[in-house]
């Protein structure tokens, strides 16, 4: 029976689902000409285009046969499911089940960017597909024929998306036609979650422990357990095994790596390191945090940086925290305790002093902010009062590590033992949308009891320290303009006041007081120290202002200027050094900053000393950034003396150095052309370096090149850290990532990132590349 041009055929209740009332999907047949036999088969011809459901079938001539439930299409076929295309000449597909065969079809999968072609495809059911003889690679066909830039290929391909599951059979990498890494069987995850499975291999040299190759394996526990196992082999060294498991439950969550090599050939012994971090509930609004790492040895670090995780590299902290806040109508109430450990790695030319271990740290806090209603009739300035205060009560005992070596490296042996103190303060905070004035009194009371005679005779000692402070600031606003642009400017005076009398310390432990660093913040706060045990003594007055220009449309900052100084109205007896400060006026801080458009950043800070008329501490940076791939930024820090907690500067040594960062492309354009032709290459440039102009020389710093060549990226490089006062650590990088698939090599791009500021990964505006699994 002829037909028209086009016929739509809603089918029997079979052909669409299984249930009563369910949507049950139509099946619509176009095609120049149709032919129809009712209820047995349709014949389209020309143009011919079939639809069910999600799925769309093109092609030259098309069949379909309505009892078997059976699709054939012949020439220029086209299947489209899901966002993945397959084309190829000839198919066979039974459309409810989804079961059938494609032959010599080409295919794009879309979550990947990436495709390839196969002697075979085989569809068995909606989630599931094979493929004989087939390969994959984000790399478009050439048109002269040459071999792609990357591919892989294999003689067996099982593709499970139910399962989240692919595993591929006799695959081989190929570089531009050579084979360059055979993988028996390779198992692969088809989407964004997780699955077991061996990852692509680590590779790396080192001037320390030589060539390095690991060959990573995943292994997905449960969706809320994970672990990666990494054999590994170090030239020089031997072998070994990185671990990491991961975890997430309900109450807790937490990783475990370690690191193990049996027997290092060059030291003879066997070496490890451990880092845990872990935190969770305990019930009844207890919480506790757990921070651990540990080292088989004093010279880990520079032998094997790379498996540790510790930001003071010397300094390994074994840190367990327990906490319980309750909150009620009258303020908070934190309970907490801790113990804390350390490991310090030494050397016998520059031994480190280990900070104080807590053994215990026992301690309550209670904070708390009285309603208006307690002030009624009070209203200073028309405005409401209102009281706030704390107060902190804590034990703690302080002891050192019990490290024979590091007792032995170190000339001063410093004491031990106990401390309870209090901290308290009242506030009475007045103020506006544009003002502020802050009373405020507060008390410091601490109580001794050392292990050591000190050098009174003493082992037992306390004081108690009360402070006034005075806090007062005013925001104001004007409407202007600046190159042309219109702004709002602001104004922001600021005075602290701030009387502390003296109360002698110099005798006094200093178990975890420390100098604050002299900048724009503490400058405004009443003690100059950090920590219980040292307070300093003052009677001060510190005044600044800071304006900004602010961009009113899109609220961001145009340029800020700054200054600030402290005046003294008598001498400071308890300072950073061993003499009192007498020096009226404090250092003056300058502060700029400016964003003139998108592309340039410049900011810096001045301590200017008024009484040697020069800088003694400079840093001064800028950024220009014009387009993606595109920054360079430098630096200039110099710093005379020691920069005191006073805002004074000293007289012993100095460090000045420059540095240098860029990303920027050196010859060529990339681009990838999806519907054909080949990828042209672009050199990039990456680095970061340090230079000392006391020392003159190098110091850290970071060289390295990429190439892009659209569908593939190779990066190398070389990254040289300090490992002690003549000793460096020398590596090089090495690392290709295949867009769409994968990283081989060392993790350079981790390395240019953390250094680079702004850097730009070079495929970060194509697909996404199926790295480990669990990224």
């Amino acid at each position: 029976m002829a037909a028209s041009s086009s016929l739509r055929l809603k089918p029997a209740k079979t052909l669409g689902g299984s249930g009563q009332g369910e949507a049950k999907p139509a099946l619509v047949l176009s095609a120049k000409r149709l032919n129809s036999q009712l209820d047995e088969a349709m014949q389209a011809e020309g143009e011919a285009e079939l639809r069910y459901g999600d799925l769309l079938v093109r092609a030259k001539s098309l069949r379909y046969e309505q009892v078997e439930d059976l699709a054939t299409a012949r020439g220029d076929v086209e299947v489209s499911r899901a966002g993945n295309l397959f084309r190829g000449p000839e198919l066979q597909l039974y459309l409810k089940r989804f079961e059938g065969e494609f032959l010599n079809p080409s295919y794009f999968f879309s979550l990947t960017g990436g495709g390839g072609h196969a002697a075979k495809v085989s569809f068995d059911g909606p989630s599931s597909i094979q493929a004989q003889d087939g390969t994959y690679s984000s790399c478009p066909a050439n048109e002269d024929g040459t071999p792609l830039a990357w591919e892989v290929t294999a003689r067996h391909l099982d593709m499970n998306f139910e399962a989240n599951e692919g595993v591929a059979t006799g695959a081989m990498l190929h570089f531009y036609g050579v084979p360059i890494l055979p993988v028996p069987v390779l198992s692969f995850p088809l989407g964004g979650e997780r699955k077991s499975g061996w990852l692509a291999p680590n590779m790396g040299f080192g001037n320390r422990s030589g060539v390095e190759f690991g060959m990573p394996y995943y292994w997905n526990i449960a969706p809320q357990r994970d672990a990666t196992l990494t054999p590994y082999l170090l030239s020089r060294r031997g072998a070994g095994l990185d671990s990491e498991f991961r975890y997430l439950e309900p109450e807790h969550a937490g990783k475990l790596n370690l690191a193990w090599l049996p027997h290092d050939r060059i030291t003879g012994d066997a070496r490890w390191a451990l880092n845990l971090d872990q935190k969770g509930s305990l019930g009844q609004n207890w919480f506790y945090k757990l921070r651990a790492e540990r080292v088989s040895d004093d010279d880990y670090w520079k032998d094997l940086p790379d498996r540790m995780q510790s930001q003071t590299e010397r300094l390994l902290a074994t840190d367990l925290q327990f906490s319980r806040l309750r909150q009620s109508t009258w303020g908070d109430a934190l309970t907490y305790a801790r113990v804390q450990r350390w490991q310090v790695l030494q050397e016998l030319d520059s031994p480190i002093q280990s900070p104080y271990q807590r053994s215990p740290q026992i301690g309550l806090r209670l904070t708390t902010a009285a309603d208006d209603a307690v002030f009624e009739g009070f209203r200073p300035w028309g405005r409401k009062a209102r009281l706030e205060g704390s107060v902190e009560l804590e034990y703690n005992r302080f002891d050192l590590p019990s490290n024979a070596r590091l007792q032995s490296l170190l000339t001063t042996q410093s004491p031990t033992g106990q401390r309870a103190h209090m901290l308290a303060h009242v506030s009475a905070p007045l103020g506006g949308a544009a003002w502020w004035l802050i009373p405020r009194v507060a008390i410091n009371a601490a109580y001794y009891k050392l292990d050591q005679v000190q050098a009174d005779g003493r082992t037992t000692m306390g004081r108690t320290v009360p402070t006034f402070s005075l806090d007062h600031g005013w925001i104001f606003e004007r409407n202007t303009s600046w190159l042309g642009r219109s702004l709002l400017q602001t104004l922001e005076p600021r005075v602290l006041y701030v009387n502390t009398p003296y109360r002698a310390q110099e005798n006094f432990p200093k178990f975890d007081s420390a100098p604050k660093d002299f900048n724009f913040d503490s400058i405004y706060t009443a003690n100059q120290f950090s920590g219980i045990d040292r307070v300093s003594d003052g009677h001060q007055l510190t005044a600044g202002a800071v304006s900004r220009w602010v961009n009113p449309a899109q609220g961001d900052e145009v340029l800020r200027l700054g200054l600030v100084q402290r005046y003294l109205f008598r001498d400071q007896i308890i300072t950073g050094g061993e003499k009192p400060l007498t020096q009226r006026f404090s250092d003056l801080l300058l502060l700029g900053a400016v964003h003139l458009d998108s592309k340039w950043w410049l900011d810096g800070t001045v301590q200017f000393n008024p009484d040697e008329n020069r800088s003694v501490r400079t840093i001064m940076r800028a950024r220009y950034s014009p387009g993606p791939f595109r920054t360079i930024s430098t630096a200039y820090r110099l710093a005379r003396g020691q920069a005191v907690q006073s805002g004074v500067s000293g007289l012993e040594g100095q460090s000045e150095q420059l540095e240098l960062a860029w990303q920027w492309p050196l010859y060529g354009q990339s681009s990838v052309k999806r519907d054909g032709g080949s990828c042209s290459g672009a050199w990039y440039s990456a680095g970061r370096l340090q230079y000392s102009l006391v020392d003159r020389k190098l110091t850290d710093s970071v060289l390295g090149f990429e190439y892009d060549s659209g569908c593939w990226v190779l990066r190398f490089g070389v990254e040289r850290l300090s490992a002690g006062r003549a000793e460096t650590s020398t590596r090089l990088m090495l690392q290709m990532e295949l867009v769409g698939l994968s990283q081989l090599g060392t993790n350079a791009l981790n390395v240019l990132r953390d250094n680079i500021p702004g850097y730009r990964r070079l495929s970060s505006d194509r697909s996404a590349s199926l790295e480990a699994p669990y990224d």
